[in-house]
């Protein structure tokens, strides 16, 4: 998945940490959400203005992010 278009990283929201969409939701949150337990469905009724596409752009940046600390 290109997650290029809904990752966005911006200096002065949420320390430069990387969001959704512009939003101030941040990557760490969705996966600590998902980590916690939460159900992809239950993210999105908690959070409406996240879609499915964004719960599996913050995984596939965090995947890549990983390849790349690992090389």
């Amino acid at each position: 998945m290109d997650y290029r278009g809904i990752i966005t990283i911006e200096p002065g929201k949420r320390g430069g940490r990387p969001c959704i969409r512009h939003m101030r939701i941040a990557v760490a949150d969705v996966l600590g959400w998902l980590a916690a337990g939460q159900s992809p469905e239950q993210i999105l009724a908690d959070f409406p203005e996240l879609t499915d596409e964004d719960i599996r752009a913050s995984l596939a940046y965090a995947a890549d992010r990983e390849r790349r600390l690992a090389h």
